[in-house]
Protein backbone atom coordinates (compact mmCIF):
# COMPACT_ATOMS: atom_id res chain seq x y z
CA UNK A 1 0.00 0.00 0.00
CA UNK A 2 0.83 3.39 -0.73
CA UNK A 3 2.48 4.90 2.49
CA UNK A 4 -0.27 6.99 3.93
CA UNK A 5 -3.17 5.75 1.82
CA UNK A 6 -6.17 4.01 3.58
CA UNK A 7 -8.18 1.16 2.30
CA UNK A 8 -11.49 3.08 1.81
CA UNK A 9 -13.39 -0.64 2.24
CA UNK A 10 -15.23 -0.15 -1.26
CA UNK A 11 -13.61 -2.39 -4.50
CA UNK A 12 -15.37 -2.08 -7.79
CA UNK A 13 -14.29 -4.80 -10.69
CA UNK A 14 -14.68 -4.98 -14.26
CA UNK A 15 -15.36 -8.15 -16.27
CA UNK A 16 -16.00 -9.09 -19.59
CA UNK A 17 -16.53 -12.06 -21.69
CA UNK A 18 -17.99 -13.21 -25.68
CA UNK A 19 -19.23 -16.35 -26.93
CA UNK A 20 -20.35 -17.55 -30.37
CA UNK A 21 -23.84 -18.33 -31.06
CA UNK A 22 -24.13 -21.81 -31.92
CA UNK A 23 -27.53 -23.91 -33.47
CA UNK A 24 -28.33 -26.82 -30.70
CA UNK A 25 -27.89 -24.89 -27.60
CA UNK A 26 -30.33 -23.34 -24.99
CA UNK A 27 -29.70 -19.28 -25.02
CA UNK A 28 -28.34 -19.31 -21.14
CA UNK A 29 -28.12 -15.28 -20.42
CA UNK A 30 -28.65 -14.02 -16.55
CA UNK A 31 -29.18 -17.81 -15.01
CA UNK A 32 -32.16 -18.19 -17.13
CA UNK A 33 -33.14 -19.44 -20.55
CA UNK A 34 -34.41 -17.18 -23.42
CA UNK A 35 -36.14 -18.67 -26.65
CA UNK A 36 -33.89 -18.52 -29.45
CA UNK A 37 -32.46 -20.11 -32.15
CA UNK A 38 -29.42 -20.34 -30.97
CA UNK A 39 -27.03 -20.59 -27.67
CA UNK A 40 -23.90 -19.73 -26.55
CA UNK A 41 -20.87 -21.64 -27.36
CA UNK A 42 -18.49 -22.25 -23.99
CA UNK A 43 -17.07 -25.17 -21.89
CA UNK A 44 -20.06 -24.41 -19.41
CA UNK A 45 -23.67 -23.33 -20.16
CA UNK A 46 -21.88 -20.73 -21.80
CA UNK A 47 -23.66 -17.52 -19.83
CA UNK A 48 -21.67 -14.45 -21.03
CA UNK A 49 -23.73 -12.59 -18.51
CA UNK A 50 -22.76 -14.20 -15.66
CA UNK A 51 -19.34 -14.84 -16.35
CA UNK A 52 -18.58 -11.75 -16.56
CA UNK A 53 -20.52 -10.56 -13.33
CA UNK A 54 -18.25 -13.30 -11.97
CA UNK A 55 -15.29 -12.04 -13.51
CA UNK A 56 -16.16 -8.30 -11.99
CA UNK A 57 -16.62 -9.42 -8.48
CA UNK A 58 -13.30 -11.93 -8.33
CA UNK A 59 -11.45 -8.90 -10.11
CA UNK A 60 -12.93 -6.50 -6.81
CA UNK A 61 -11.73 -8.67 -4.61
CA UNK A 62 -8.17 -9.46 -5.94
CA UNK A 63 -8.95 -13.61 -6.35
CA UNK A 64 -8.05 -13.51 -10.35
CA UNK A 65 -10.98 -14.48 -12.93
CA UNK A 66 -13.36 -17.30 -13.65
CA UNK A 67 -11.10 -18.91 -15.96
CA UNK A 68 -8.62 -19.16 -13.12
CA UNK A 69 -11.01 -20.82 -10.34
CA UNK A 70 -13.04 -23.04 -12.99
CA UNK A 71 -10.44 -23.82 -15.69
CA UNK A 72 -12.19 -25.23 -18.98
CA UNK A 73 -9.64 -27.98 -19.12
CA UNK A 74 -11.38 -29.36 -16.00
CA UNK A 75 -13.93 -31.61 -17.56
CA UNK A 76 -15.54 -31.11 -13.96
CA UNK A 77 -16.86 -27.79 -15.68
CA UNK A 78 -18.25 -29.30 -19.15
CA UNK A 79 -21.79 -27.97 -19.33
CA UNK A 80 -21.25 -26.48 -15.75
CA UNK A 81 -24.50 -24.33 -14.13
CA UNK A 82 -23.16 -20.71 -14.30
CA UNK A 83 -25.42 -19.93 -11.43
CA UNK A 84 -23.62 -22.29 -9.48
CA UNK A 85 -20.32 -20.66 -10.45
CA UNK A 86 -21.31 -17.54 -9.62
CA UNK A 87 -22.64 -18.47 -6.23
CA UNK A 88 -19.28 -20.14 -5.73
CA UNK A 89 -17.64 -17.03 -6.19
CA UNK A 90 -19.74 -15.13 -3.96
CA UNK A 91 -18.91 -17.33 -1.43
CA UNK A 92 -15.17 -17.05 -2.14
CA UNK A 93 -15.38 -13.57 -1.54
CA UNK A 94 -17.24 -13.54 1.64
CA UNK A 95 -14.52 -16.22 3.12
CA UNK A 96 -11.97 -13.04 2.20
CA UNK A 97 -13.94 -10.90 3.92
CA UNK A 98 -16.20 -8.95 1.43
CA UNK A 99 -19.76 -8.46 0.49
CA UNK A 100 -20.80 -7.65 -2.63
CA UNK A 101 -23.14 -3.92 -3.15
CA UNK A 102 -24.39 -4.01 -6.41
CA UNK A 103 -23.95 -5.08 -10.07
CA UNK A 104 -24.16 -3.03 -13.47
CA UNK A 105 -24.21 -5.35 -16.59
CA UNK A 106 -24.26 -4.91 -20.40
CA UNK A 107 -25.20 -7.07 -22.90
CA UNK A 108 -24.29 -6.17 -26.42
CA UNK A 109 -26.38 -8.48 -29.26
CA UNK A 110 -28.28 -7.96 -32.44
CA UNK A 111 -31.06 -10.92 -31.35
CA UNK A 112 -32.63 -11.70 -29.08
CA UNK A 113 -34.59 -8.74 -27.99
CA UNK A 114 -33.47 -8.96 -24.36
CA UNK A 115 -35.47 -6.05 -22.88
CA UNK A 116 -38.73 -8.14 -21.92
CA UNK A 117 -36.36 -10.56 -19.85
CA UNK A 118 -34.48 -7.87 -17.79
CA UNK A 119 -37.06 -8.06 -15.04
CA UNK A 120 -36.21 -12.23 -14.74
CA UNK A 121 -32.46 -11.91 -15.03
CA UNK A 122 -32.55 -8.75 -12.65
CA UNK A 123 -34.21 -11.07 -9.85
CA UNK A 124 -32.16 -14.60 -10.96
CA UNK A 125 -28.92 -12.66 -10.82
CA UNK A 126 -30.36 -11.01 -6.97
CA UNK A 127 -30.86 -14.18 -5.65
CA UNK A 128 -27.63 -15.89 -6.88
CA UNK A 129 -25.55 -12.88 -5.30
CA UNK A 130 -28.09 -12.34 -2.35
CA UNK A 131 -28.75 -8.73 -2.73
CA UNK A 132 -31.87 -6.91 -3.59
CA UNK A 133 -33.31 -6.59 -7.00
CA UNK A 134 -32.91 -2.99 -7.03
CA UNK A 135 -29.05 -3.53 -6.97
CA UNK A 136 -28.82 -5.13 -10.06
CA UNK A 137 -28.97 -3.84 -13.36
CA UNK A 138 -28.94 -5.49 -16.94
CA UNK A 139 -28.99 -3.60 -19.93
CA UNK A 140 -28.59 -4.36 -23.69
CA UNK A 141 -27.08 -2.46 -26.40
CA UNK A 142 -26.94 -3.61 -29.98
CA UNK A 143 -23.21 -3.36 -32.30
CA UNK A 144 -25.31 -1.84 -34.94
CA UNK A 145 -24.59 -4.27 -37.64
CA UNK A 146 -21.09 -4.41 -37.25
CA UNK A 147 -18.61 -7.32 -36.45
CA UNK A 148 -19.88 -10.93 -35.24
CA UNK A 149 -22.18 -9.58 -32.91
CA UNK A 150 -23.38 -7.16 -35.33
CA UNK A 151 -23.82 -10.31 -37.37
CA UNK A 152 -25.43 -12.26 -34.82
CA UNK A 153 -23.04 -14.84 -34.43
CA UNK A 154 -22.05 -13.64 -31.08
CA UNK A 155 -23.07 -12.02 -28.05
CA UNK A 156 -20.71 -9.96 -25.45
CA UNK A 157 -20.81 -8.80 -22.07
CA UNK A 158 -19.49 -6.00 -20.17
CA UNK A 159 -20.28 -5.93 -15.97
CA UNK A 160 -19.09 -3.94 -12.86
CA UNK A 161 -19.14 -5.13 -8.74
CA UNK A 162 -18.88 -2.73 -6.26
CA UNK A 163 -18.09 -4.88 -3.29
CA UNK A 164 -17.67 -3.87 0.49
CA UNK A 165 -16.07 -5.37 3.66
CA UNK A 166 -18.49 -7.35 4.77
CA UNK A 167 -19.98 -6.28 8.76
Amino acid sequence: MVKGAKDCGFRVGIGYDIHSLVEGRPLVLGGITIPHGKGLLGHSDGDALLHSISDAILGAAGLGDIGTHFPDTDPAYRGADSAKLLGFVVELVAKEGWQVVNVDANVIAERPKLSPHFGEMRGRIAGIIGIPVGRVSVKARTSEGIGAIGRGNAISTHAVALITKAD
